[in-house]
């Protein structure tokens, strides 16, 4: 890859800077090893919840809270967001993460739990937005409740889905980068989603239920 073309992803990857209140949400995340969205991806999530007008969003991993408050920078005023992480600790910094940046307590709720054992729980067809940054072996489960949490004409956000730039070489075969390169090409062949795969941050899988 030439400097340049270094230079301008990382100049697009910086293009929006994070609130005060984000950033320090992203550093505690990464601190307590949440590996939290970058800027890059982070701002694309709020363009998307702002182009779908997303009420309804449910996020599965917190990464202390970062992802949290850029999808509610896109939400509107009276848009509530669903948080669904298994470390409690990680939901504690997600909560501290949106109170710190003023966001009215009726706008979130934190659940600490195994998503696997929440989602279930959770209405079809009611939801704008998902968006999942968890572990990566519940990827594939996580993506149906997904398609069937989500409203028609809702979408998908999916992070790390290029892992590490691992996912594009042919070579790279361990068990994480397998299963999320089947995935992707699993959800762009999914004929109830129009999908595509972003190149910000560590990748960013979009798809839009038909």
């Amino acid at each position: 890859m030439s400097a340049s073309r270094i230079a301008s992803i990382t100049y697009a990857e910086g293009f929006v800077a994070e609130e005060p209140a984000t950033e320090q949400a992203r550093l505690r995340g990464a601190e307590l090893g949440a590996a939290p969205i970058g800027t890059g991806g982070g701002s694309t999530l709020r363009l998307l919840a702002a182009a779908v007008g997303a009420r309804h969003v449910v996020e599965i991993g917190a990464g202390g809270g970062s992802s949290g408050l850029w999808l509610l920078g896109g939400m509107p005023a009276d848009g509530v967001l669903t948080t669904i992480e298994i470390e409690p600790e990680h939901a504690r910094a997600a909560r501290q993460a949106y109170t710190a940046a003023g966001v009215p307590a009726q706008r979130t709720r934190v659940i600490t739990g195994a998503a696997v054992d929440v989602l279930p729980r959770m209405n079809d067809a009611s939801y704008d937005l998902v968006h999942v940054d968890a572990d990566k072996a519940g990827y594939p489960d996580y993506v149906e409740h997904a398609i069937r949490l989500l409203r028609p004409g809702g979408l998908l956000a999916m992070d790390n889905m290029l892992w590490h730039d691992k996912v594009a070489d042919p070579a790279s075969r361990d068990e994480t980068t397998v299963l999320l390169r089947d995935l992707g090409k699993q959800i762009r062949d999914d004929e109830r989603l129009v999908s595509a795969l972003l190149p910000v941050g560590d990748g960013l899988l979009t798809a839009v239920k038909r």
